[in-house]
């Protein structure tokens, strides 16, 4: 690598020189990867960096690749036409709700799941324990789902966490549940974006802050 136009060796072992080598992060997924309706450093793959320098990690902004209405199958499609170029230290990956919300089927999400956090554990050199799986938030409680069978939302939500759930972990990656997280707002609307759909950039601090925790265990 280059630094002030000279060459410089990589360390041996990066892990057990975590505190000066420069780390990168791939987040993937759909509308609450990118961030929608909140502002940028609201977005929650760059609460979690910001935390991470708090505690004088090096690493550069994320990169994400995400899209609000994304499906599984649309973000296999973005990534076969245009496939990472490089290797990442932490890739995270949540998405699923698009799949939810378009009546497509449970056992199409798995075998479309699977292939994503196969190349997601491929984009982290292959480190199972630098893939962070999400889960799907709950819009049910939302103004969005008023007038909707919320209860239906839910039960069809909690199916398709259980099946990212058990792929993520058997596959050895972490499994973070921010579900619970999104409930919280049907009593605290400062858990909502303004859109009343998404999450608010306080909500995203909250899944930031686990994430930003398991992220530093690895490093440490």
């Amino acid at each position: 690598m280059k630094k002030d136009n000279q060459t410089v060796a990589a360390p041996a072992n990066p892990a057990d020189t975590a505190d000066t080598v420069h780390r990168s992060y791939l987040a993937l997924g759909d509308s609450y990867t990118i961030g929608q309706s909140v502002a940028e450093n609201e977005r929650f793959p760059l609460q979690t960096a910001a935390l991470l320098r708090q505690e004088s990690i090096d690493i550069s902004t994320p990169d994400i690749i995400a899209v609000t209405g994304w499906t599984t199958g649309d973000l296999l499609n973005a990534l076969s036409a245009n496939p990472p170029v490089k290797t990442y230290s932490f890739v995270s990956l949540l998405i699923g709700v698009n799949n939810q919300h378009q009546g497509r089927t449970l056992d199409e999400y798995k075998t479309q799941f699977s292939e994503l956090l196969k190349r997601a554990i491929a984009y982290a050199g292959n480190n199972q324990g630098h893939v962070f799986v999400l889960s799907i938030p709950d819009y049910s409680v939302t103004s969005y789902a008023r007038g909707s069978d919320t209860a239906m939302i839910a039960r069809e939500i909690d199916a398709f966490n259980e099946a990212n759930k058990n792929i993520s972990l058997t596959a050895g990656t972490h499994y973070i549940d921010i579900t619970t997280i999104s409930r919280q707002a049907k009593n605290d609307p400062s858990m909502t974006a303004i859109d009343g759909l998404h999450p608010s950039g306080a909500q995203y601090k909250k899944w930031s802050n686990l994430l930003t925790s398991l992220m530093l265990q690895e490093l440490h």
